[in-house]
């Protein structure tokens, strides 16, 4: 029996198979069952006894309580998603922007590149719950209190100033001036991003900018005709990595933990995380359908 050559993108298709092959399997027989029986609690009053739970089919109740009944969810959903739609572009912004930076040839390198890794690391295990905790918002507090509570919105309001005073538009400059307030979320949550940038710069042909070079054209444009399109895709996973990240640790997915294991509302912290899930597929789809129209493909 002889067998049919494939083809290179038959290929192609073959290999996206076995890569993604491990997650799958993984997700199939570790996650499979436990996404089924959330879905199943969010539809039933689970009520935890001595010889285990028991469950009582409720169907629709929880999401209803979730959305019309509960204090804090439906404000805590809307807020993640505003912060996510502010942060989102900043980050891409950020992480483009200084991996190009750290793509350049300067004494030190290598240490500046670690020093923009290394929120990464800290944002991980012990530092993470540190961060989040107590102790950090006493920190905060404390230099607030040394520093002066208002001096970081008379530093914004002067920065206001003298940008509305330049002609631009108000709107703007209230996101310019919000971005300066959320800085140290955009550097901490843009480790990843300037590795994975760094990455798609680096294989960039050198001969592309030789030849523009040659043709006259500047640096400017060289970014623009070359640079750009050439990472456009890498644009599209970082903004899809940013946003599931962002929805990973932010006051929903603590408001959901807190229902179930604080309040012992299994159900209906089963399904608030369901219509959460919803929105971040929403999210997900429609940034991605929007970005993906863009994305220039080398062939």
């Amino acid at each position: 029996m002889r067998f049919r050559k494939l083809s290179l993108e038959q290929k192609n298709r073959y290999y996206g198979l076995y890569f993604i092959l491990p997650w799958f399997a993984g997700f199939l027989f570790l996650f499979m069952i436990p996404l089924l029986s959330s879905f199943r609690y969010s539809l039933s009053n689970l009520q935890v006894t001595d010889e285990g739970f028991s469950l009582k089919f409720i169907g629709l109740s929880n999401y209803r309580e979730a959305l019309l009944s509960h204090e804090s969810y439906v404000r805590v959903l809307t807020e993640s998603v505003m912060n996510i739609a502010i942060n989102t572009p900043l980050v891409i912004i950020f992480s483009l922007f200084f991996a190009v930076l750290l793509n350049q040839k300067f004494r030190g390198r290598v240490i500046a590149r670690a020093i923009f890794f290394l929120p990464v690391i800290l944002a991980s295990g012990i530092i993470a719950s540190i961060e989040n905790g107590d102790l950090m918002q006493s920190v905060v507090r404390s230099a607030n209190d040394t520093t002066g509570g208002g001096l970081s919105f008379m530093k914004n309001l002067e920065l206001t100033i003298m940008l509305v005073e330049s002609g631009i538009n108000v709107t703007l400059v209230e996101y310019l001036t919000g971005a300066v307030s959320r800085i140290y979320e955009i550097v901490s949550q843009s480790g990843v991003q300037i590795l994975i940038f760094l990455a798609g710069l680096q294989s960039i042909s050198p001969s592309l900018y030789e030849a523009a070079k040659i043709e006259g054209s500047t640096g400017y444009e060289a970014f623009w005709k070359i640079t750009f399109p050439m990472i456009s895709p890498l644009i599209l996973t970082n903004l899809v990595y940013t946003i599931i990240n962002s929805f990973i640790s932010d006051d929903t997915s603590r408001l959901v933990v807190d229902t179930a294991f604080k309040s012992f509302d299994f159900g209906l912290s089963a399904a608030m995380a369901w219509m959460y899930f919803a929105v971040i597929a929403l999210v997900l789809w429609v940034t991605t359908l929007i970005v993906s129209r863009k994305v220039f493909y080398q062939d």
